[in-house]
């Protein structure tokens, strides 16, 4: 009872919305034909970063029909798949016909504000503060100088893990701190399991959480721009606790190995239990391995007089519209359509996604990211946390970084003097 109320009353304030933007000068046109009429004659052009194979594509092409047949709008939608990010910019700059697009969040707020629309007063009207994670709303803000997009597919990194081995390893609360996390490895060890999961392309990733809880990401991405690691006692210790957390044997077999060889081994081999890696890899681990496993997932335990206790990775997809479209309202009132209510439930649902409107119901695939995402109260910590501050050295520094993943340096300080070298 309580969804359908929500959905009716989504449902109640979306029209009263487009209703309202006939009238406001932003693009919406009138009509009286009996497909709903508000946006009769309008069409719109959206750029979609997905394929039409896809989920997310054919969830889409069904909310683009819906929207036609409720306001009359028809919405055209170009798939172009993950290469938008290579064409969109010059697309943009030539004014090509574009309502809306998908980029991420970052990207469309650091490389595309001065072509995209402000969606403050819209966003306000609509309610939309409501139906959203403040966090993607403030950055988006703070980079861009006004709210420069909509969220349409969260992301949030931590450690994910199989309750099932968990539960069997008599792990009853989800680990809050280092020592906390050691303890519930040999747990996992003991009772027959291999504690952690890893990918060569995730080892930065790993590393950099750990980096951050010791010495915050602004730290981190000044030691990675201008080195001096071996003087900072934090980055030291960093090591210090990887190297220690290799030689306790707490990886799985082979790791570091090859994407996706070691996180498939999860469902593969299904004795293993966590990953360090963002919230999608719970679909592919599935899809790859055949499996559904229990999924859940913690964010990424604090250390002892650490820098950062609570920070983690958060991104976004997200909607933009352009600064020339002429009708931005039709635009705004179809993101809105798509990222709230009946078809961002389906979205997530169809795609083992989180949902772009917390109000909705995360699938048991993505357990315990909501909360995570709800958790944070400032900005959130960018891929790789401060690892990918210097583009010369990124490949350098991650040669290192998987090197002492495969055991190759005895001490934090060897790791750390490693990385100076670099410089």
């Amino acid at each position: 009872m309580k969804k359908k109320l929500m959905s009716i009353l989504l449902v109640t304030a979306m029209t009263a919305g487009l209703v309202a933007g006939c009238g406001n000068g932003s693009g919406g046109s009138g009509g009286d034909s009996g497909s709903g009429g508000e946006y009769d004659g309008v069409e719109l052009t959206y750029w979609s970063m997905w394929n039409n194979n896809e989920p997310q594509g054919k969830v889409l092409q069904e909310a683009a029909d819906a929207f036609e047949e409720q306001t009359g709008a028809v919405v055209n939608i170009e798939f172009r798949g993950r290469d938008i990010s290579t064409v969109i910019s010059a697309s943009l700059e030539a004014e090509e016909q574009i309502d809306l697009f998908e980029e991420d969040y970052n990207r469309i707020a650091l490389n595309y504000a001065d072509y995209v629309a402000d969606l403050t007063d819209m966003a306000e009207a609509a309610g939309y503060a409501d139906n959203s994670y403040q966090i993607f709303n403030d950055k988006a803000t703070e980079w861009a100088g006004f709210l420069c997009c909509i969220t349409e597919q969260p992301q949030v990194g931590g450690i994910f893990y199989n309750q099932d081995l968990f539960d069997d390893a008599g792990i009853t609360e989800a680990p809050a701190t280092w020592d906390d996390f050691l303890a519930a490895c040999q747990k996992l060890v003991d009772a027959g399991y291999q504690p952690m999961a890893l990918d060569s392309a995730y080892a930065m990733f790993f590393f950099g959480y750990h980096l951050d809880r010791w010495i915050g990401e602004e730290a981190v991405a000044e030691l990675t721009t201008n080195g001096g690691w071996s003087d900072n006692e934090g980055a030291v210790s960093a090591a210090q606790d990887m190297v220690d957390f290799v030689n306790a044997g707490y990886l799985a077999d082979g790791a570091p190995d090859e994407y996706p060889a070691s996180q498939n081994s999860m469902g593969i081999d299904g004795d293993v239990a966590m990953v360090v890696c963002a919230n999608y890899v719970t679909s592919e681990v599935n899809a790859n391995s055949g499996t559904e496993l229990n999924w859940n997932m913690f964010n990424y335990p604090a250390v002892d007089g650490g820098a950062d206790p609570t920070g983690a990775y958060a991104g976004s997809n997200s909607i933009a519209i352009t600064s020339y479209s002429e009708n931005q309202q039709a635009a705004f009132d179809f993101a809105m359509f798509l990222v709230t209510g009946e078809y961002d439930q389906k979205m997530a649902d169809t795609a083992n996604q989180i949902p772009a409107d917390p109000n909705n119901t995360a699938p048991e695939s993505q357990n315990g990211t909501i909360e995570v995402l709800q958790s944070l109260d400032s900005s959130p910590l960018t891929w790789n946390m401060g690892l990918n501050s210097n583009a010369d050295l990124q490949s350098s520094i991650q040669d290192v970084v998987i090197k002492m993943y495969e055991g190759q340096y005895s001490s934090g300080e060897e790791v750390t003097a490693a990385l100076d070298a670099l410089y």
